[in-house]
């Protein structure tokens, strides 16, 4: 549970569990890749441990590009024209 104070009000909310949220797209890869066994589930748990660290680099990626102090690509650079 996640309590906190808002506007004079005393919020509880439950935890939402993040975790396993890509198990199955990892598995898939490393399936894919031809582990299996022991070695799928050493490869497995290395990957799962990277999902966190890797989400908090993209938003912060994206913050800074957001503030202008990184490169980003505009819509139609990653899009091209609209009906082409």
């Amino acid at each position: 549970m996640k309590c906190y104070l808002q506007n004079n009000a005393l919020v509880i909310r439950p935890v939402r569990d993040n975790s396993g949220e890509f198990d199955e797209e990892i598995l898939a890869d490393l399936i894919a890749q031809g582990f299996s066994r022991q070695e799928l589930l050493e490869k497995f748990k290395a990957m799962r441990r990277q999902v966190r660290p890797d989400v908090k680099r993209l938003l912060e990626e994206a913050r800074l590009a957001t503030a202008g102090k990184a490169e980003s690509s505009t819509y139609k650079e990653v899009f091209g024209q609209e009906g082409k």
